[in-house]
């Protein structure tokens, strides 16, 4: 069964600085900031919350179609894609532009300067839905506000189920566009500093926004995971990753989970298991799209670490 993933799709490109930013910049100065950082570590990795939820999706079993826009250097990145299975028709490739970017440097202190440059992706409603052919529930994930507005439309017009992702884009959009996104979706994924954005940008507390969806799901990190529906709220605890190293694309991993389970026909309960133990596999690599796992592995972990009462 198939899932619609609408988001971004980047390269990630992270640098290790040998010393620490504070070390080099000096107080009195910054208003003539002009620094250079040597970084003898560079990786390049294949990240967006898009790639990154349908990475996660397709270790499970699932059949993710990516909706997104990808510039002139996308090839290697779709070609990975088509290697791991995952669809790429309805991608669009949007001439004279760079795939989404972000470039990422981190000192000794694990504080980071980042540029991100969102190239095609501020095409992403040149992409349809329809693209994707016959699916079954999807997720609007971070991506160009009209990417977004225009995705959230074309599912809700097909009667397509989808979860609502607002993530690192919450500051693009006003209340009144969060509450008309909110008002097509049929459930709302944030975590919990974003889901307090969400309250206050829509004046809207979150037990309220989910009378009108049929839950709001809040990931508390290694607190587990709040769900809201018809106003009362209950938790899911976490599980214990193995080891934590980087919380790049945890988020997603998590989503991932979320929509396979969904599309089983499980209870959000146990989807909401699923994406919990995705997360916590997650961590414990580097990048976004480094871990590898399966149904069954997951399914086993799952007993363990959620069992029946």
């Amino acid at each position: 069964m198939s899932a619609c993933i609408c988001g971004s799709v980047a390269f990630d490109t992270i640098m290790e600085f040998d010393g620490r930013f504070g070390d080099h910049i000096l107080p009195d100065k910054v208003h003539i900031l002009n620094v250079s950082f040597l970084v003898p570590a560079m990786k390049r990795e294949f990240g967006g919350c898009a790639g990154n939820i349908a990475y996660a999706l397709k270790q499970l079993g699932g059949d993710p179609r990516i909706v997104a826009a990808v510039g002139n250097d996308s090839p290697v990145y779709l070609e990975r894609l088509r290697g791991l299975g995952i669809s790429t028709e309805a991608i669009r490739v949007v001439p004279e532009t760079y795939t989404a970017q972000a470039f990422i440097t981190t000192d000794d202190g694990n504080n980071q300067i980042t540029a991100f440059h969102p190239g095609a992706m501020m095409q992403s409603h040149l992409a349809s839905v329809s693209a994707a052919g016959a699916v079954k529930i999807g997720i609007i994930a971070p991506d160009g506000k009209d990417g977004m507005l225009v995705h959230a439309r074309q599912m809700r017009d097909a009667g397509i189920p989808f979860i609502f992702d607002p993530g690192q884009a919450l500051p693009i959009f006003s209340g009144p566009e969060l509450l008309d996104l909110v008002s097509m979706a049929d459930w709302l994924a944030v975590n919990d500093y974003e889901g307090q954005l969400v309250a206050e940008k829509t004046g809207k507390p979150l037990a309220e926004l989910s009378l009108n969806l049929r839950a709001v799901i809040v990931t508390r990190g290694e607190h587990g995971v709040e769900l809201i529906q018809n106003g009362k709220v209950r938790s899911v605890h976490a599980m214990r990753a193995s080891d934590v190293v980087d919380p790049t694309g945890c988020g997603d991993a998590f989503r991932g989970g979320l929509l396979f389970g969904l599309i089983q026909g499980m209870s959000l309960e146990e989807s909401v298991q699923i994406g919990a133990v995705m997360g916590a596999l997650k961590i414990a690599h580097p990048g976004g799209q480094n871990y590898r796992t399966s149904w069954d592995e997951v399914r086993a972990l799952i007993a363990t670490h959620y069992p029946v009462t």
